[in-house]
C-alpha cells in the first residue's frame, strides 16, 4: 500500500511514524500541503520521497494507492471528493465530514469510482472493542443496563476546536469518542431517544456536551464531552450481574471486570499493550481491505460513520450550532 499524506499537522506526524515503522506492508510515497517548505521538513523528517506544495500533485501522483486526509474536519469532504475524482483510495481522520450529507456525497462518489474509503477513527479498529465485545456476549456481567463514559481535555484554545469555520467544538473532535464507546458497547441496538445539552463559546461552538440516549432493548447511555477541562476519559458498561470499566475510553489502556455485588468483587483485569501507538490497526486493515479489494472497512462501515454524523447532525440541530460550510460565511483558509 503506497500512501500520500494531505497535511502536516500532528496526526499526521503521528500517523506517518506509525506508517515508517510497518514497512513490510506500506510506504509512504508522497506528503502535500499548502506550504511547499512545511511539506518538504515533513518529508526530510520521515525520509518521504516527494513533498508537494499542493493537494492537485499528490492526487495526480501515479504512485499513491491511497490518501490519508489528515486536514481540519470543515476540509475533508473537498479533499476527499477530489482524490476519489483523481481515483485515488482514501482514509480521513474523524470526523469523517462535518455532516451526515457531506459524507453521502462522498461515499455516493467512492461508489460510482469503485474506490475504498474510511473513516480513521482509531477505537473502531483497536483489539480492545473485541475484547469488550467479548466480555459483553459471554454474558459475565449479565444484561447491559447502563453505559457511562467521558473525555476531556484542555484544548479549547486550539484552531480546530474555536473555529466555526474549522468545524469546531467539542463533538466532532472528541465527543464522537464517547459517542462511538456507547454504540459499540451496544452494537446492533438501535436508539429509540437522544437527548442533549452544550456550554457555547462566545463563538458559537461547543464546549462542553452532556448526552443521554435510550436504546430500543431499555438500555442507556449518559456520557459527556469537555473540552476545557481534563476528564478521567473513563467508560463503565453496567450490566445486572456486574460491570466493564474501561481505561481511557479514547485509547483503552486497561480494562477490569467487577462482580455484581454490593460490594463489587474484581474478577479480571486486562492490560492492553498496544504493538506500537494503537494507530496500527486502523492502517493494517485498510491494507488488507485493499489487498482483497473490499471498499468498505468492516470495523468503520459507511453506515456506520453515517449513523453516528446524523446523531451529531441531530444534536447540533438541537443546540443551535452550524459549522463550515453550513454557515454563509467562507471556511478560514487553514495551513495544511
Amino acid at each position: 500500500m503506497r500512501i500520500g499524506i494531505v497535511g502536516c499537522g500532528n496526526i499526521a506526524h503521528t500517523l506517518c511514524s506509525t506508517m515508517v515503522r510497518l514497512k513490510d506492508h506500506m510506504e509512504v510515497v508522497a506528503v502535500a500541503a499548502r506550504d511547499e517548505e512545511r511539506a518538504k521538513a515533513f518529508a526530510a523528517e520521515f525520509g518521504v520521497p516527494r513533498a508537494y506544495g499542493s493537494y492537485g500533485e499528490l492526487y495526480r501522483d501515479e504512485e499513491v494507492d491511497l490518501v490519508y486526509v489528515a486536514v481540519p474536519h470543515s476540509h475533508h469532504k473537498a479533499v476527499m471528493l477530489d482524490a476519489l475524482s483523481n481515483g485515488k483510495n482514501v482514509l480521513c481522520e474523524k470526523a469523517f465530514t462535518v455532516n451526515a450529507a457531506e459524507a453521502r456525497e462522498v461515499f455516493d462518489l467512492a461508489r460510482e469510482k469503485g474506490l475504498f474509503v474510511a473513516e480513521a477513527i482509531w477505537t473502531r479498529y483497536m483489539p480492545s472493542r473485541t475484547m469488550i465485545d467479548s466480555i459483553i456476549a459471554s454474558g459475565r456481567i449479565g444484561r447491559v443496563t447502563t453505559i457511562s463514559a467521558n473525555l476531556g481535555y484542555k484544548i479549547s484554545h486550539k484552531p480546530r476546536i474555536a473555529e466555526p469555520s474549522l468545524a469546531g467544538g467539542a463533538l466532532l473532535d472528541i465527543g464522537v469518542y464517547p459517542l462511538n464507546f456507547a454504540l459499540m458497547a451496544r452494537d446492533g441496538v438501535p436508539i429509540e431517544s437522544m437527548c442533549g445539552q452544550c456550554v457555547k463559546s462566545d463563538k458559537g461552538v461547543d464546549l462542553r456536551d452532556m448526552i443521554q440516549i435510550s436504546f430500543t432493548d431499555g438500555s442507556q447511555a449518559v456520557i459527556f464531552a469537555d473540552a476545557e477541562t481534563v476528564s478521567d476519559r473513563k467508560g463503565i458498561i453496567y450490566g445486572t450481574e456486574g460491570r466493564i470499566d474501561v481505561y481511557n475510553v479514547n485509547n483503552p489502556e486497561k480494562i477490569e471486570i467487577w462482580s455484581g455485588d454490593r460490594n463489587p468483587v474484581l474478577l479480571e483485569t486486562i492490560d492492553i499493550e498496544e504493538e506500537i501507538n494503537g494507530y496500527e490497526y486502523e492502517l493494517l486493515s485498510v491494507a488488507d481491505c485493499l489487498e482483497k479489494g473490499i471498499k468498505e472497512d468492516p470495523h468503520m462501515s459507511w453506515n456506520e460513520t453515517l449513523r453516528v454524523l446524523s446523531y451529531c447532525d441531530a444534536l447540533r440541530e438541537l443546540w443551535g450550532i452550524k459549522l463550515a460550510g453550513e454557515m454563509e460565511e467562507p471556511a478560514t483558509t487553514v495551513q495544511g
